[in-house]
């Protein structure tokens, strides 16, 4: 095989075969790209860390709430919508595997007690790991052969948890705001918008299956 053919195999295997979905990882990993070269260049500001690691943490949550809002979206943007799902809920994992990384690694130094102590002390870090150690199985198993090893019914319910990740991953950022911004209402409201839908969806579809087992 060529240089040039493993590399494009590399790539595929990385990224997938589909150029749409590859274009999505490629454009959304570019804010990280964008905010460590600013870090590394000293323009982030006189607290270069936190701005770093507030902005990771961000993303992630942005991209949690696109892949939330694919199945409502589903109907007026095509079917085969859906495909990129799975592309936006592991782009949320990255950002918050590299929002995590920044805090152990810059914030804490990789001082395992600390660490300790600072997740059970802050409610709010406690709730952001909750919502990170959710995302871990969920990234682990979105490929095509997890799926087939754990079954299909299986492994919706497993990635049903993401709803669970998304409404920590939310009162993770008003917590650590301390206030009633603008922003992290914004994203907490967005979020209970589309859960309520999924709930209401879900409701109406057992309604109908009871109203058709009693005709």
């Amino acid at each position: 095989m060529s240089r040039a053919a493993a590399a494009h195999s590399g790539s595929a295997l990385l990224l997938g075969s589909d150029p749409i979905r590859r274009a999505l990882y490629l454009f959304g990993m570019m804010p990280a790209v964008w905010y460590f070269y600013l870090g590394l260049t000293d323009q982030l500001g006189a607290d270069p860390q936190n701005t770093l690691e507030r902005a990771l943490g961000l993303w992630a949550l942005r991209f949690l709430v696109v892949g939330l809002a694919i199945t409502p979206l589903r109907p007026y943007l095509g079917p085969r919508l859906i495909r990129y799902r799975r592309t936006f809920g592991l782009l949320a994992f990255y950002y918050a595997a590299l929002h995590v990384f920044v805090y152990l690694v810059l914030d804490q130094g990789l001082n395992v007690q600390a660490i300790v102590a600072d997740i059970l002390k802050r409610p709010y870090i406690t709730v952001g790991m909750l919502a990170f150690l959710i995302l871990v199985p969920l990234a682990v198993t979105s490929n095509n052969a997890m799926i087939r090893k754990l079954g299909g019914q299986a492994w919706n319910k497993l990635h049903r948890l993401v709803y669970v990740a998304s409404i920590a991953a939310a009162v993770h950022f008003l917590m650590v705001v301390k206030t009633w911004n603008f922003e992290p209402v914004l994203y907490a409201f967005l979020i209970a918008v589309l859960l309520l839908y999924r709930l209401a969806k879900y409701a109406k579809k057992r309604a109908r299956r009871l109203s058709e087992a009693r005709a």
